[in-house]
């Protein structure tokens, strides 16, 4: 049973990094129009690097394939964990208002560290 939850919640995790990934090149989900100052200025600095955000766009997209197979999703958590550190980042000190989605997402993912711990031992070796 504890499978199928994890199963049921990494194709979810899986589904919402394609979705960030896509509409990174896709812009079809629109920029709320009272986002704080300081969230607006994090991102125009981000899009000053223009090959950042495709690479983040691509990276979320490999990322939420591998995540939703049980066979590749120990490495697809690996591709994208220093983007979920930012997205974390972002909403405990810049941004609060979606917290409490970004604090579930990071539990989804560190069960999914954990359940694949014994594929990351030997990268500690």
């Amino acid at each position: 049973m504890k499978q199928k939850i994890l199963t049921v919640l990494s194709v979810v995790f899986g589904l919402l990094l394609i979705n960030g990934g896509l509409n990174k090149f896709l812009n079809y989900m629109p920029t709320p129009p009272d986002m704080p100052e300081a969230l607006v200025n994090d991102f125009k600095a981000f899009m000053e690097i223009e090959w950042l955000m495709p690479l983040v766009a691509i990276v979320e997209l490999i990322a939420g394939v591998l995540v939703m197979f049980p066979k590749t999703r120990g490495l697809g958590v690996l591709v994208v964990f220093p983007v979920m550190v930012g997205v974390l980042l972002i909403h405990l000190l810049v941004d609060q208002s979606n917290l409490f989605i970004a604090i579930i997402i990071w539990i989804i993912m560190i069960w999914i560290i954990y359940e694949n711990r014994e594929k990351y031992l030997g990268l500690l070796k």
